[in-house]
């Protein structure tokens, strides 16, 4: 594969390894509400999804949960995840090749700015290579799996859509960059990524295979 003229990440799953915190604290949530819901449903049907969504979607099943439920359960899962959120191995060292190939990169993310910012200051190695480049679909008021998020970090970049690659770990987030028409690989550390497969991305498994799968 030819180098990429940029590469955009995904923020949880990709870059911090967020995502069972918070679907831990959704499932109690939506229990505390009468609503019960598998580790299998939530994958299926909560994963890379705003919260907003997830809001509308646990109500229609059954959840009675209030018109401010969004809200509070930021301000739940900003301080849980303030408690410690580790990188995903091998991030710093996809940077750097990234970096020493003079390969810009940036963070598109359905979360919110305030969550990017709670996660990846703990990490101010990282943090500061990503400065002025982190993108949320909910300030954009276009989230995945539209194609503004990806298309408006590609063009702050100054890289073309054909020529950037996205590197996602949900199938909303990968049908964003098929609807950009941006190539993407698909991050599934934990199964096969079929359904990652179905929405078009490439599938790896471990991310210290990225700099070979994008041309390093």
């Amino acid at each position: 594969m030819t180098p990429p003229a940029a590469v955009i990440f995904d923020c949880d799953g990709v870059l911090v390894d967020s995502e069972p915190a918070g679907f831990a604290l959704m499932a109690e949530e939506f229990a505390g509400y009468g609503l019960t819901v598998t580790p299998e449903e939530m994958e299926r049907d909560f994963f890379g999804s705003t919260m907003k969504d997830n809001w509308e979607r646990a109500r229609a099943r059954g959840a009675d949960l209030p018109d401010d439920w969004v809200e509070r359960f930021y301000d739940r899962l900003y301080a849980r995840l303030a408690e410690g959120t580790p990188l995903i191995a091998g991030i710093p060292e996809v940077l750097d090749r990234l970096d020493a190939a003079g390969i810009p990169y940036a963070v598109g993310s359905n979360g919110s700015d305030e969550k990017m910012q709670v996660t990846l200051s703990q990490h101010p190695g990282v943090f500061r290579r990503l400065d002025g480049r982190l993108f949320s679909g909910q300030t954009l008021g276009a989230p995945k799996p539209a194609p503004d998020l990806y298309l408006h970090a590609a063009a702050a970049l100054g890289a073309p859509p054909d020529r950037s690659v996205v590197v996602d770990d949900s199938p909303t987030g990968c049908r964003a960059a098929r609807n950009a028409g941006m190539a993407c690989l698909g991050f599934a550390p934990h199964d096969d990524g079929a359904r990652l497969a179905a929405e078009g991305a490439q599938v790896f498994h471990a991310m210290e295979d990225l700099p070979r799968l994008i041309g390093l």
